[in-house]
């Protein structure tokens, strides 16, 4: 899949995604799990950490969609971008009628709310049936070297925003089946080698940039503003970035299994009558 775009004044958030290799893969575990939704009527919805660039990528790839955050920080930037209404939502009530989504994508949003169900119940409310879920969270595994790296050195999932450090799919697995949605088929992606690429760089932006923890949970650049503030940095890290993609490629030697972030499909089967 081609993720660059050729022009020589990009908005900056394509231009800052296209930096991201954590957000890159991601993308293209989310888009191979989705499949083709030409003609399908579908919703992505975030909770903070996202600055339009997924959506419009989601967009290219085919499908009508509705934009929504549960956060609601950064709505003005993200609409200016894609040109549409992006909604705010609470996390147990969506303003969306019941069975209207062919395919719901929920990005890291989980780890941010106290009680997943009620969320999830409303993901399933506003699928049609036979209509399919994808999620994604961290891999909250405390066997896993990268989790054991970052909490140490303070980046604990409250710096996150987060309250919780994430999921196993099989944890993320039986929180979908509890609402009535039945799993079937799994992903993930970001292993040890981009974990610690992005370690660097958050924890360049929470502890030494940014002066202080991220309270509100940013550990990036989300708007145009932040990014100006620290232009100088962020031109350091452009030069910089296609060692850290080389260092990124050799996840390919770790098995799946570690994964640390994990993605889980799920369909609305209703009960036989």
């Amino acid at each position: 899949m081609a993720l660059e775009i050729q022009s020589n004044e990009r908005p900056w958030q394509i231009e800052q995604f296209q930096r991201s290799l954590k957000k890159q893969l991601k993308l293209e575990a989310l888009l191979e799990l989705e499949g083709n939704v030409d003609g399908q009527d579908c919703l992505l919805i975030s909770c903070g950490d996202n600055n339009g660039a997924l959506n419009w990528y989601f967009r290219e790839h085919g499908g009508n969609w509705i934009w929504a955050d549960v956060e609601g920080n950064n709505l003005a930037e993200m609409g200016a971008l894609l040109g549409d209404e992006v909604n705010h939502i609470s996390e147990s009530s969506f303003p969306f009628a019941d069975n209207l989504f062919d395919c719901v994508v929920a990005i890291d949003v989980l780890e941010h709310l106290q009680d997943d169900q009620p969320f999830l119940h409303e993901v399933r409310r506003v699928l049609r049936p036979d209509g399919r879920a994808i999620v994604t969270v961290p891999n909250g595994d405390p066997r896993l070297l990268a989790n054991r790296i970052k909490w140490r050195v303070g980046m604990t999932p409250e710096v996150y925003g987060h309250t919780r450090a994430g999921y196993t799919i099989a944890e993320l697995q039986d929180s979908i089946e509890k609402v009535g949605l039945t799993p079937v088929d799994k992903g993930g992606y970001s292993r040890f080698f981009t974990e610690m690429v992005e370690l660097l760089i958050n924890y360049g932006y929470v502890f030494v940039l940014s002066r202080k923890k991220a309270e509100q949970g940013h550990i990036a650049p989300t708007t145009s503003g932040e990014l100006k503030t620290h232009g100088a940095a962020y031109r350091l890290y452009s030069l910089l970035y296609p060692v850290m993609k080389l260092i990124s490629r050799m996840d390919s030697l770790l098995p799946a299994e570690n994964n640390n972030a994990v993605i889980v499909t799920a369909v609305k089967s209703e009960p036989a009558a």
